[in-house]
């Protein structure tokens, strides 16, 4: 039967995986990954044979009408990430929208991902909340800050260990150093850490640390 799905792997401890993501990944014809080497190790520990095909932001728009065409003469693929949930700032999407424009059936596994953990780990408001993602890196980054700044509901993004330090104190400058702030890192994993209090204080934190690991920062949102 024609259908694409999605699942969720691990962000870092390999038994965060359902016992149903487990058995479609060993049932669908193909498995689309973002990396095969990475993907590779979760195959292995579950002793999972399916064949992979590599789906990255660097070919899936090649990719996208002949994997369409696939499935829907009745072939089955599981889509994958490094870790995670697919499409949630990692490939996925297009193929999904490519999908729905072709009235192919697309099941979504529920499943591992950075946002949740790090933002009931945080200790701020939880209800409401805004996810960002990757903050642009040059073209646009001062623009969405400041537009950041001034939402009244928590907000979080990604960030990548070499980037934190210069993130926060941005953040700080449009944000005041007083707003309370949430960082987590390497979650599920041996060395999980996060490190929570004002943007001043978490900033002295990380200033003479080496910093490891995918990194999540949850922000308090302004005061109404």
């Amino acid at each position: 039967m024609s259908k694409l799905y999605i699942v969720p792997t691990p962000i870092g401890n390999l038994e965060d995986i359902t016992f149903r993501a487990i058995r479609i990944l060993k049932e669908v014809d193909f498995i689309l990954a973002e990396d095969t080497r990475v993907s590779g190790k979760l195959l292995n520990h579950y002793e999972i044979n399916t064949p992979m095909v590599a789906h990255h932001k660097f070919n899936e728009h090649k990719t996208i009408d002949s994997l369409t065409d696939k499935i829907a003469s009745g072939f089955t693929y599981a889509l994958i990430s490094d870790a995670g949930t697919p499409s949630i700032s990692d490939p996925g999407f297009l193929l999904v929208r490519e999908c729905v424009k072709n009235n192919i059936e697309i099941d979504c596994l529920p499943g591992a991902t950075a946002i949740i953990p790090a933002l009931v780990n945080s200790g701020l408001p939880s209800d409401r909340f805004y996810f960002e993602g990757f903050l642009p890196p040059k073209k646009g980054r001062q623009t969405k800050l400041e537009s950041l700044s001034k939402l009244t509901q928590t907000f979080i993004l990604y960030e990548s260990p070499y980037r934190l330090l210069k993130t926060l104190e941005q953040l700080a400058g449009y944000c005041g150093n007083e707003r309370k702030v949430s960082v987590s890192r390497e979650l599920t994993k041996m060395f999980e850490e996060t490190i929570r209090g004002s943007l001043e204080e978490v900033i002295s934190k990380f200033k003479d640390k080496k910093i490891k690991g995918e990194i999540v920062i949850v922000v308090e949102g302004k005061s109404s």
